[in-house]
């Protein structure tokens, strides 16, 4: 079985961005001694894919909108600010990791829900994404567990919960959202933001020809229907370990390679005395994170099988 062939099928994607959803499986410990490359593919990657189409695009595009003036443009632990275009677009992939775990409840749990995107108090709801459920048949409820969804892209391979955020929900949800640098561009495209006003108005004021205002817009992303890989969920219910890594040692650094639990100040040191490490302790492919205090793990950790998805459903 060809894996990368079948995900670039599934995704319709090019082998490339296959190849690294692949790599990225492998080095987040998905892939791994007892999950063969196919069992992966057939009984993890696949079954837990949701698409997103124009409309639902729509909607988490225009949500994150509706509060783009009230959001911090800081990144967490840092003081990088984002300006506006760049936050909008951060903040529709958030949305639209939320919308597709809400697709994924209706398609494999058999439940509906709402976001409440347009709740007023915000607050109220912050460590709540999923604020109401509904069985077939019945009433909108609160559900009854907390359900929190970060949202990464493709090459994401750490569920990074910083500060004490992972104590305000009951479980914490990680979805890879198959969205570029470039998804805001294509849906304006889509709805000819570019051809009808931007280009046009370029060739009104003499900056654009014809042909330069065509090779612009044949140059600019198409939009298409986005995969999501709902990736797993952990439990803050669950008693993790002290120091819950396990890693590679080089001849002088030390690699980490997976992570379940509880990190804080100290522990990078802790494992250079304990590893004998003379260089530095760095984490699989991301290096070092923007804090030292929080939750992490690797995508291998994480919850999965249709047993774990049903005694979500069981209990929310």
């Amino acid at each position: 079985m060809n894996i990368v062939a079948s995900i670039a099928e599934l995704l319709s994607t090019d082998e490339k961005e296959a190849e690294m959803i692949l790599a990225k499986a492998k080095s987040g410990g998905e892939i791994n001694t007892k999950m063969s490359e196919s069992d992966w593919f057939e009984k993890r990657f696949k079954p837990n894919i949701v698409f997103i189409d124009e409309e639902g695009y729509t909607k988490m595009c225009v949500d994150a909108l509706k509060i783009l003036g009230t959001t911090a443009a800081t990144d967490y632990g840092s003081s990088r600010q984002r300006d506006l275009g760049q936050l909008w677009a951060d903040m529709t992939r958030g949305y639209l990791g939320e919308y597709a775990f809400q697709l994924f409840l209706k398609n494999k749990l058999g439940l509906d829900s709402q976001l409440g995107h347009d709740v007023g108090d915000l607050t109220d709801f912050l460590p709540q994404d999923i604020h109401f459920v509904r069985e077939p048949g019945g009433e909108y409820r609160i559900p009854k567990l907390t359900i929190s969804i970060k949202t990464s892209k493709w090459n994401g391979i750490w569920l990074d919960i910083p500060g004490d955020q992972f104590n305000h929900s009951d479980i914490h949800v990680f979805v890879k959202v198959g969205t570029g640098r470039d998804h805001l561009f294509a849906f304006f495209k889509k709805i000819s933001v570019f051809k009808d006003k931007v280009l046009m108005k370029g060739k009104s004021v003499g900056a654009l020809t014809d042909q330069e205002s065509d090779d612009i817009y044949n140059g600019l992303p198409n939009f298409s229907i986005i995969p999501a890989y709902i990736c797993g969920y952990v439990k803050k219910e669950t008693q993790y370990e002290d120091l819950p890594y396990t890693g590679k040692k080089g001849r002088k650094n030390y690699n980490i390679l997976s992570w379940k639990g509880l990190m804080s100040p100290g522990d990078l040191d802790k494992i250079k005395i304990k590893e004998e490490v003379s260089g530095t302790v760095k984490f699989e492919g991301i290096g070092e994170f923007a804090h030292d205090k929080g939750y992490l793990f690797n995508t291998g950790s994480l919850l999965w099988t249709e047993s774990d998805w049903k005694e979500i459903k069981n209990k929310l």
